[in-house]
């Protein structure tokens, strides 16, 4: 089942960053002018919003393919590709 599951998450992270990447390549061959988009006035007041405001202003090419890359690393862990470990230890002697 692991296996099936990273062959999945594999082949999708795989398309959805070929597929922003050709979106992006499409458009810069089109050589239109990009229309206008939306600013927002405020500033940010924290990290958090600070993230929150960079994500927004991603164009949908660009979430693909970080949909993809997550995908690639769920596929990753799911392989056994990556692991962590987490230990605790008391400092009794």
């Amino acid at each position: 089942m692991r296996n099936w599951i990273s062959g999945t998450a594999t082949v999708l992270g795989a398309l959805l960053v070929l597929s922003g990447s050709a979106i992006i390549v499409l458009r810069a061959l089109n050589r239109t002018e990009p229309t206008a988009e939306a600013t927002t006035t405020e500033a940010p007041t924290g990290p958090v919003s600070r993230w929150r405001n960079a994500a927004r202003r991603l164009q949908p090419a660009e979430r693909l393919i970080g949909w993809g890359i997550v995908l690639l690393l769920v596929a990753a862990l799911a392989a056994g590709a990556l692991s962590f470990n987490v230990s605790v230890g008391a400092g009794t002697s």
